[in-house]
């Protein structure tokens, strides 16, 4: 006789990786697409947010904050405890926690929790690995770096693009890999450009 599936190895035979989103190197798994992934085979799933004795959603050491979630199938039951983070994956100070935080947080946490599950855990391998200072440029190479966008040709429209390539707001942003890739980048144009006789 056969045995059955535990819920973990039903849910880790489950490819994902159509479904993985990838955001300043960390991947993520959209929320909705896990929770009905679960469902469909175990529709009892249900999940918690773990609220304060004061009815808060989120919970805070009056510093930063964080979430908490739990998600139970077949009466066991998983917790992720998530920092509620900024775009860069750094923990945002109490004081500047907006509601869309504290709902993107509890997501991704809930997402988290059903991992533990089994549902995707293998995309979130290498994530409590210490992480490592990403050495950023000066202010100095970041203004040396913007001249010389612009004295290219569609300069405006290379500056925006870069900072969406790199997901960056300025080029203060970038870090020192960044820079050089760029510099490669816009020398292999200029290049170009010439060998095409534009400029």
């Amino acid at each position: 006789m056969e045995n059955k599936k535990s819920v973990f190895q039903t849910l880790f035979e489950i490819n994902v990786n159509k479904q993985v989103e990838k955001k300043n190197g960390l991947n993520y798994l959209s929320w909705a697409y896990a929770w009905s992934e679960v469902k469909k085979i175990y529709p009892s799933a249900t999940y918690k947010v773990y609220e304060t004795p004061e009815g808060c959603i989120y919970h805070t050491d009056g510093r930063t904050c964080w979430v908490k979630t739990g998600v139970i199938i077949e009466n066991l039951e998983h917790i992720e405890y998530l920092p509620i983070m900024d775009y860069k994956n750094k923990s945002i100070l109490l004081e500047n926690i907006t509601s869309f935080d504290v709902n993107k947080a509890i997501q991704r946490s809930l997402t988290k929790a059903l991992a533990r599950h089994g549902l995707g855990l293998y995309i979130y391998a290498g994530e409590d690995l210490p992480e490592v200072e990403v050495e950023k440029i000066t202010s100095r190479d970041a203004k040396i770096l913007k001249n010389i966008v612009y004295d290219m040709k569609e300069s405006e429209k290379l500056y925006q693009g870069i900072l969406q390539k790199y997901n960056v707001k300025t080029f203060k942003d970038l870090t020192v890999k960044q820079r050089t890739e760029i510099l490669q980048a816009l020398s292999e144009m200029e290049r170009k450009y010439k060998n095409d006789g534009k400029i």
